[in-house]
C-alpha cells in the first residue's frame, strides 16, 4: 500500500539509469506505473477506522530527521531511493514549502506510517508519499490513513491561506508496491487515468539500515 511517484505515489521511486547500465553491472526490470485521481471531494470513500489506539497527527514542525526516518522506514523494502541522498538543507527546504504536510499514523504511540501532501498549481494536490512501516501492514491502518490523508488534501487550503481550493487529488503507484496497493486506492475512490511501462535499474532494497529486511 505504499505510494510514491517516480513515486512511490510515485509509489516506488524511479531509479535514474546511466546511458549504459551494462557498464555498472546493473540489470533492468519492467515497472508499470499507474496514476490515479479524485476530481471532487465526494469521490472519497473513507475506510473504517481500525480497532485499537490508532491516531493520525500532523507533524507541524518541519523536521528533516523525522521525515527521513519515515521515508527510509516505510520505503526501505520497496526501493524508495530518490531522497536518500538529500542533505539536511534540502529536506528542510522541501518541508518548509507552503502547503507541504506530513500526517503520521501512530499505533499506541509508535509511528506506523505516514502520508505526505504536496500542493501544485491551480488547486492540484499530490499525495506524494504514502505507506506503512512493514510491521504495521495488514492491520487495516493503511485504508484509514489514506482516507484521512485524502480528506486533508481536499481541505488543504483551509489551513494555508493563499493556496487555491483543491480541485484535484492524485497519486502514483507502481508494480513494485505491495499487492494490495491498487485495491486500497480504488476502494477509497481513486480512479485510474494513466498507465506507463518503463525499464528501471534493478537495485537492491536499501532498508532503513543494512539487514533490516532479511530474506
Amino acid at each position: 500500500m505504499p505510494s510514491r511517484r517516480h513515486p512511490v505515489a510515485r509509489s516506488g521511486d524511479r531509479q535514474i539509469r546511466g546511458a549504459d547500465d551494462s557498464l555498472t553491472g546493473m540489470t533492468n526490470i519492467a515497472v508499470t506505473t499507474w496514476s490515479l485521481e479524485q476530481t471532487a471531494s465526494t469521490d472519497l470513500l473513507p475506510a473504517a477506522a481500525p480497532e485499537g489506539d490508532v491516531r493520525i497527527v500532523r507533524a507541524e514542525v518541519p523536521s528533516p530527521e523525522f521525515s527521513r526516518f519515515l521515508y527510509a522506514s516505510v520505503g526501505g523494502d520497496i526501493r524508495w531511493t530518490d531522497r536518500l541522498g538529500w542533505s539536511h538543507a534540502r529536506w528542510r527546504e522541501h518541508l518548509e514549502r507552503p502547503g507541504v504536510e506530513t500526517w503520521v499514523a501512530y499505533d499506541r504511540g509508535t509511528p506506523a506510517g505516514y502520508v505526505e501532501l504536496t500542493p501544485g498549481d491551480d488547486g492540484v494536490v499530490e499525495i506524494e508519499y504514502f505507506g506503512l512501516i512493514p510491521a504495521f501492514r495488514g492491520r487495516r491502518i493503511g485504508g484509514h490513513l489514506l482516507s484521512y490523508g485524502a480528506a486533508r488534501a481536499w481541505d488543504l487550503a483551509e489551513r494555508w491561506p493563499g493556496l487555491a481550493t483543491t480541485k484535484r487529488v492524485w497519486l502514483h503507484t507502481c508494480s513494485k508496491d505491495g499487492e494490495y496497493a491498487m485495491d486500497n486506492y480504488q476502494r477509497r475512490g481513486f480512479r485510474l487515468f494513466d498507465t506507463k511501462v518503463e525499464e528501471e535499474a534493478d537495485v537492491a532494497t536499501p532498508g532503513p539500515w543494512p539487514g533490516a529486511f532479511p530474506s
